[in-house]
């Protein structure tokens, strides 16, 4: 039998059905089975991503530090990701809405939509499905990432992330809840939008969530001037995070693939490992508890709406006053 089934069959044997027996929810037992097998291929990512990044990390680091403490809620952060709320939020959600807009859609008689109906050569061609699926949701990262930069509310949860100032591995998953919740939303709207399977949607995830952690890395690690061009890079992508010179402009959005950062002129391959951090941000975003990460991000959003309403305020009275 497949470890990773026997895993399964173990959790939900032991704590899922339990649990749901408990809440009155056993309506839920198939998909909480789904749920545990996600959360163990969730902890399976995560001793890969150790095995790989952190003898990286070891071998040629970017920076050392005497106290790593910020670092431990990074931890903190991806478990909690990886194993528990992203396989419940990516395969549960996620299945039970394409469920329904599937049973929506049928019931009009209109087809739901799939890469296949769109590229009828990729029927019987899963692997290759399956790669094409990972391009569409890399493009439209590098947009949802390149948006967050921009709107000045999203900037403030998303600033939590790059407010690490000793950033590894594990600060991929270092995430505002609502921007993760958005995140979520934007990406499974496009899995909506072509069709992919609900068992094949947490798998991808995880897939560019392990790609995204090694570009994390605290390793002087680059591809190449050509490997640059196809896969991004611890190098490329701590420049995204670099604390900005006078001057400079952010760069380096995708996720997995430079590729649209080239199409789109946000690529910068020529700066050298830069120190990261935002010193915009209160010290809270840095170095707080998660909960004390969390209540930052929130205040700045809060904080950048009303500045904006305010702005938005005085352009009308402005205006009126001209009139």
């Amino acid at each position: 039998m497949d470890p990773f089934d026997t895993a399964a069959g173990w959790l939900q044997e032991h704590f899922v059905i339990p649990l749901l027996y408990q809440l009155d929810m056993m309506q839920w037992e198939d998909v909480g089975y789904g749920w545990a097998l996600f959360a163990v291929y969730g902890v399976a990512q995560v001793f890969i991503t150790l095995a790989i990044c952190l003898p990286l990390e070891r071998w040629r680091p970017v920076e050392t530090w005497p106290d790593a403490k910020a670092v431990t809620i990074d931890v903190v952060y991806t478990l909690i990701n990886r194993i528990g709320v992203l396989p419940l939020v990516t395969f549960v959600l996620f299945y039970q809405v394409q469920v329904w807009l599937t049973g929506t859609l049928t019931d009009h008689g209109i087809v739901p939509p799939t890469l296949e109906l769109l590229i009828p050569g990729l029927l019987g061609h899963q692997i290759l499905t399956f790669v094409l699926y990972a391009i569409i949701l890399d493009f439209g990262e590098y947009w949802r990432h390149r948006l967050s930069h921009m709107f000045g509310w999203w900037w403030a949860l998303h600033s939590l992330h790059h407010a690490q100032r000793q950033m590894t591995f594990w600060s991929d998953d270092r995430n505002h809840v609502i921007d993760e919740v958005i995140s979520f939303l934007w990406s499974a709207a496009i899995a909506l939008l072509i069709g992919i399977p609900p068992l094949q949607f947490p798998l991808l995830i995880l897939v560019l969530r392990f790609l995204e952690s090694l570009s994390h890395a605290n390793a002087r690690v680059s591809f190449g001037r050509a490997g640059n061009r196809v896969l991004i890079s611890p190098r490329f992508h701590r420049a995204h995070h670099g604390v900005l010179a006078a001057g400079q402009q952010s760069c380096n959005y995708g996720a997995i693939l430079p590729v649209w950062d080239i199409v789109f002129r946000t690529a910068d391959f020529g700066r050298e490992y830069v120190r990261t951090g935002d010193p915009s941000g209160e010290e809270a975003l840095h170095t707080g508890t998660w909960w004390q990460q969390q209540s930052a991000g929130w205040r700045r959003m809060v904080a950048m709406l009303r500045r904006k309403r305010s702005k938005s305020a005085r352009s009308r009275a402005g205006t009126d006053l001209a009139a």
